[in-house]
């Protein structure tokens, strides 16, 4: 027998058919962003110029970057290279080098709503333990999505990706966590990636939210730096981080942030978990 939604779940937005479509719209283009710049993330391109790359691509296809201006963010994309967590703000300053890491995340909001993805790319060759690091939070994110269920508890998608990165000796930031999203950036649904046993809210029919695990080298505590966004391990060591925008439908958790095609840069390094 079905129980009563708690107040909490009753708050949770659920999306119809006309929001679903723009949703996978947006998420498409979320997408296709990450596969454009690809090819650009190289040795000696700056931080900068891959923000602005992706702007020009977001807004020459229709879209908004929903991270310009939000809360006085300063930038269209957030790169967060090596030791960033994540919010890392695009600095003409800041050039790749052989062998970084760093996390390219998009949001951008078209047709009434938005699409959240993000991608850890390997620069040009990676020492063994950041290449690990990276195939191993895909794989999270993998083990995450796998874990919804139409009625399932959010704290079974925070199990399945605290249980992985333990297995690899991998931390697991609890400080930013994944949300609800849809017409609104963050909406009230909290999806943290590590488990949490009284988080029982149940995951209905429709509803739409991001799991983006940012998994460490070592600590998983987080600092924050002066500019109130960029967040960085406390003792200097790689993150990696990977997302993607869902809706929960009847056999389980659909990707929205994929291409016409079914495709996304995630694919590339998931793949290398084998």
């Amino acid at each position: 027998m079905e129980h009563p939604l708690t107040p909490e779940e009753r708050q949770i937005p659920i999306h119809g058919p006309t929001e679903f479509e723009g949703m996978r719209k947006a998420g498409q283009l979320a997408a296709r962003t990450l596969d454009f710049i690809t090819p650009h993330v190289q040795p000696g391109v700056t931080t900068d110029d891959l923000d602005k790359l992706c702007a020009e691509f977001i807004a020459d296809h229709g879209g908004i970057s929903a991270p310009l201006g939000y809360k006085g963010f300063p930038k269209s994309i957030c790169t967060s290279v090596n030791h960033v967590v994540c919010h890392g703000i695009p600095d003409p300053g800041k050039r790749l080098q052989d062998g970084d890491i760093i996390n390219i995340d998009v949001t951008l909001y078209m047709h009434g709503v938005h699409g959240d993805t993000s991608t850890t790319f390997l620069v040009g060759d990676v020492d063994e333990p950041s290449f690990r690091l990276v195939k191993e939070t895909a794989r999270s994110l993998d083990l995450g999505i796998a874990a919804v269920r139409p009625g399932g508890a959010v704290n079974e998608i925070g199990k399945a990706i605290e249980t992985h990165a333990r297995q690899h000796r991998l931390g697991v930031v609890r400080e930013f966590i994944g949300h609800g999203v849809g017409t609104e950036f963050h909406s009230n649904l909290q999806i943290p990636h590590y488990y949490e046993r009284r988080l029982t809210t149940r995951l209905e029919l429709g509803t739409t939210f991001t799991i983006e695990p940012m998994l460490t080298l070592g600590a998983p505590e987080a600092a924050l730096w002066d500019d109130d966004w960029t967040a960085v391990t406390i003792d200097g060591t790689r993150t990696a981080q990977f997302e993607h925008t869902l809706v929960v439908g009847d056999s389980g958790a659909e990707r929205l942030t994929v291409t016409p095609a079914g495709e996304c840069a995630h694919d590339l390094i998931a793949s290398m978990a084998g």
